[in-house]
């Protein structure tokens, strides 16, 4: 289980850097996912709602949101 938690941890770092390089609602699909599933539900949601106004009918990221169960 720490494993995992270190590779979210992981993850995390390397989707805030990617999504700094590059502003993108799939990137920040999967920056939210990685924190929704840490349970930074917060977090998520910001991340989400600011793709959501850079590219809200981005296909990733409605498949995820939609998969979550998540509505913004």
């Amino acid at each position: 289980l720490e494993d995992i938690a270190g590779r979210l941890e992981e993850a995390e770092r390397y989707l805030r850097q990617a999504l700094l390089r590059q502003r993108n609602a799939e990137i920040a699909a999967h920056l939210g996912e990685v924190l929704w599933v840490q349970g930074k539900s917060e977090a998520a949601l910001r991340v989400w709602r600011e793709a959501a106004e850079v590219d809200g009918d981005n296909p990733v990221l409605i498949e995820t949101l939609e998969r979550l169960d998540v509505t913004l």
